[in-house]
């Protein structure tokens, strides 16, 4: 019965559509137009409601406003062209400020919703406690940038970026096989998964680098304001490289800092540094020459790139960063899993699930982050890692 009563919906929507067309004639807007064939594709293929969760407000809201809005711009693209398998999406996302319990609390509003994909969460920890339900329910969870290795621990999770092991070693890698330099301090965060996993595997594969690890400094959640001890034992140990596997804000503060105390090392940070340039108040100029591992650079001359942050400019008035390309490209791998996997709207959580995780490890993405990039069936993909350098003020492709 609800099939008939969605069809017979659609079909007068459209037929008020039609009435009004015949109205106007041809002062019939672009918008409406459009309005009468998403119509149409809906009663055709149904709807698939894939669901985001990330911070849009709080310290980390850089990170999911930018996948919040390079998402709703990939759900824009793929709708106007046909859809995935007929199928119009319809795509909410729910703000979770970083914290735990709040993106538990936005899942299931999701849920309530109708959610039966999801794309997200934004950052780790959260990530982390939201997996947990998702397996609970065998819903399918793709993360664009959830890098702890229990975010995708279970076989329904995946995820877009590298995890905080892969991106400790190939910083490591990268920074020993360019010579960047020859002593490192590291200044992590230690009550913090993202931070501490990435400076474990950093220090292991540092052992087999051409380059030594001269200080290694921790902070907590409850003292990341003021860095000056770390800071002088990296100056005092000779460092000409300080390693930051930590979020943009503490970043920031970090070279302030070090910036009033003379020290001018070299930082090399991980896709957490990604929107230190829009901190609130921070002198942008002491982020010149800061490196991050990341695998999107906006002024690529790549014709994906160069179209993508064009559309987003557009859209948005501001530059993409590299967790809009997550993003970006989280939507168009939900729609090559999906296709690859035959899912159709009235197909159960469950069965959506079961089928794309399947076809996860069948597909290949040529995508803003990657090219080639195919998925291993625990959920971590395989792809080239990328560098770059803030010049100018802007990220630059090294």
């Amino acid at each position: 019965m609800r099939k008939f009563k969605r069809f017979f919906a659609a079909v007068a929507a459209v037929t008020l559509v039609a009435v009004s067309l015949a109205g106007c004639g041809n002062s019939a807007s672009k918008e409406t137009e459009a309005a009468a064939e998403a119509s149409s594709d809906a009663a055709a293929g149904g709807v698939l409601k894939i669901g985001g969760i990330g911070p849009t407000t709080g310290g980390a809201a850089v990170y999911g406003q930018a996948v919040k809005n390079a998402a709703e711009l990939a759900v824009k693209e793929i709708n106007a062209a046909g859809g995935i398998n007929g199928m119009q999406i319809e795509f909410q996302f729910e703000d979770d400020e970083h914290d735990a319990e709040k993106s538990v609390n936005a899942y299931n509003s999701l849920k309530d919703w109708g959610m039966q994909v999801l794309m997200g969460t934004v950052t780790s920890t959260p990530c982390t406690a939201v997996v947990e339900k998702t397996h609970e329910d065998n819903m399918f969870q793709l993360t664009p940038s959830g890098s702890a290795v229990d975010s995708i621990k279970y076989d329904n999770a995946f995820r877009v970026c590298f995890s905080d092991p892969n991106q400790g070693a190939a910083s490591a890698k990268y920074i020993g096989e360019n010579k960047l330099a020859t002593k490192v301090a590291v200044i992590y965060n230690s009550s913090d998964v993202y931070s501490s996993g990435i400076y474990e595997k950093f220090a292991a594969e540092a052992e087999n680098q051409d380059f030594e690890i001269v200080s290694a400094e921790a902070f907590t959640e409850d003292s990341k304001t003021d860095f000056s001890v770390q800071l002088q034992k990296a100056k005092d140990a000779g460092a000409d490289m300080v390693f930051l596997p930590i979020y943009y804000t503490e970043a920031s503060l970090i070279l302030t800092q070090a910036n009033s105390m003379g020290y001018a090392p070299t930082f090399f940070g991980c896709d957490g540094l990604d929107g230190i340039l829009a901190v609130e108040n921070f002198d942008t100029s002491l982020a010149e020459g800061v490196m991050l591992l990341t695998p999107f650079a906006a002024d690529a001359d790549d014709e994906l790139t160069k179209n993508f942050v064009a559309a987003y400019k557009e859209a948005y008035g501001d530059t993409p960063n590299q967790f809009a390309a997550d993003s970006y490209d989280a939507i168009y791998i939900i729609k090559a899993a999906a296709e690859q996997a035959g899912v159709t709207a009235d197909m159960s959580v469950s069965d959506i699930c079961d089928a794309m995780k399947t076809a996860m490890t069948e597909i290949t993405l040529d995508g803003l982050t990657g090219t080639g990039m195919t998925w291993t069936a625990d959920g971590e993909p395989d792809k080239a890692p990328k560098a770059v350098i803030i010049k100018d003020g802007v990220y630059t492709a090294m």
